[in-house]
């Protein structure tokens, strides 16, 4: 640990600082700006007949209020502060940029305190824990900030909305969301974010770095929390968060909030030129894509495309005939787990969509908009070539085999080839001997 000689000039000078304050004539409530006036007004008092912006420009704007203060400013640059031991702080940075560096690693700080606190990391050392849970911490702080998450205590809260927190710069934090603040951009792309770590994770999208390795399988990220879920999601199976309404659990809270839309029928994030509506903006972004018609993951082996880097990973399961999801009841496998899902109701007999004009029920919802088709008339899939018109697009890429003379299903006995599989299965029986029931 190396220490340098430090030495503190401080000048102190008085001055006034001018605050505007917008008060809201409902709650009384006031606010620095404008905006976060306006964003108060329609999430707290939006059941009230507020809702044109006439309601916020009728808010009462008080006179500017000159507030005495003590400033203190820095000799050597232009940084100023009505906080002692920020000044004090400030010059020792200064003076004394390396006053204590660690043998260890690159960390320097100011104070011996924060370097014996830093060295804790290199020893391992967490002299405080919780009496509760397992969690140990280097910090007496720390321990204190984690007590609340037992407790529930939550003593910040938002003034734009419901949110609450433990600590005050989490909610420092949450109020740029409201505000549209992103202090922190990238030197290489356009990316802007609100938390300086946040940046540091996104740069290295660019440097290819990936520090956080999993000890199980190969996989590598960015973050921390990342490899925590991939643990999860992948390894562990492990579901710590649950719904209080119904049996669906998670692995982040962040997931938990997204699933609670479902419940509350909150779809925040509408199509400008659809009426399709949907719970998260990643969401929004994909179904646009719709629109444009931009896919931008393609398959390396065929000429398959699509909007999703998912949709693409599933699709090349086809190529590598890989099948994870099996049924425990038959020898079925499939691709997706959503298929298997579909594949069980047809050992449990359960069909939830019903026709509400007959009494059609279907285990699949496309299945039961394909059938709603039959009831309207609708055919909107059509032959470029003939004036064949259909419900379905699957149907009419069947019929295209027959301009096309495409025969895939192939009989290994007789060499008859067919158009459809359902084809090939009834032609199967006339070897068998089983009677075909058409």
């Amino acid at each position: 640990m190396k220490q340098k000689s430090v030495n503190i000039l401080k000048k102190k000078t008085s001055g006034t600082s001018t605050k505007y304050i917008f008060e809201c004539n409902d709650c009384s409530k006031k606010f620095s700006t404008k905006d976060i006036l306006a964003k108060h007004i329609s999430y707290s008092h939006k059941t009230q007949n507020n809702s044109d912006t006439t309601a916020v420009r009728t808010q009462i704007e008080l006179t500017p209020v000159p507030q005495l203060t003590e400033i203190f400013n820095c000799d050597i640059c232009e940084f100023k502060t009505s906080q002692k031991r920020y000044i004090l702080a400030h010059l020792k940075a200064h003076v004394a940029k390396q006053m204590y560096c660690c043998n260890n690693c690159e960390y320097k700080c100011i104070t011996k305190r924060d370097m014996e606190r830093h060295m804790k990391i290199h020893t391992g050392e967490k002299p405080f824990s919780c009496n509760i849970c397992e969690y140990r911490c280097i910090r007496k702080g720390h321990l204190q900030r984690h007590l609340k998450t037992h407790t529930g205590e939550k003593p910040f809260s938002c003034n734009i909305c419901e949110y609450r927190s433990i600590r005050k710069i989490d909610l420092q934090t949450h109020m740029k969301i409201h505000t549209g603040e992103k202090p922190f951009s990238c030197n290489i792309c356009e990316y802007r974010c609100i938390l300086k770590s946040t940046l540091r994770a996104h740069m290295k999208i660019h440097t290819g770095e990936r520090p956080f390795s999993c000890n199980i399988c190969e996989y590598r990220c960015i973050t921390k929390s990342r490899l925590q879920i991939h643990i999860m999601q992948i390894h562990t199976g492990e579901k710590p968060v649950s719904c209080n309404i119904c049996e669906y659990r998670c692995i982040t809270k962040s997931r938990l909030q997204i699933h609670m839309k479902i419940h509350t029928g909150e779809r925040p994030f509408s199509c400008n030129i659809c009426e399709y509506s949907c719970i998260t903006k990643s969401r929004l972004q994909i179904h646009m894509k719709t629109h444009t018609g931009e896919r931008p993951f393609s398959c390396n082996i065929c000429e398959y495309r699509c909007i999703r880097k998912c949709g693409l990973q599933t699709h090349m399961k086809i190529h590598t005939g890989e099948k994870p999801f099996s049924c425990n009841v038959c020898e079925y496998r499939s691709i997706r787990k959503g298929d298997l899902q579909t594949h069980m109701k047809t050992h449990t007999g359960e069909k939830p969509f019903s026709c509400n004009i007959c009494e059609h029920r279907f285990i699949r919802k496309g299945d039961l908009q394909s059938h709603m088709k039959i009831h309207t008339g609708e055919k909107p899939f059509s032959c470029n070539i003939c004036e064949y018109r259909c419900i379905t697009k699957s149907s009419l890429q069947k019929h295209i085999k027959i301009h096309t003379g495409e025969k895939p299903f192939s009989c290994n006995i007789c060499k008859h080839r067919f158009i459809r599989k359902y084809d090939l299965q009834r032609h199967l029986k006339t070897h068998t001997g089983a009677k075909s029931f058409s």
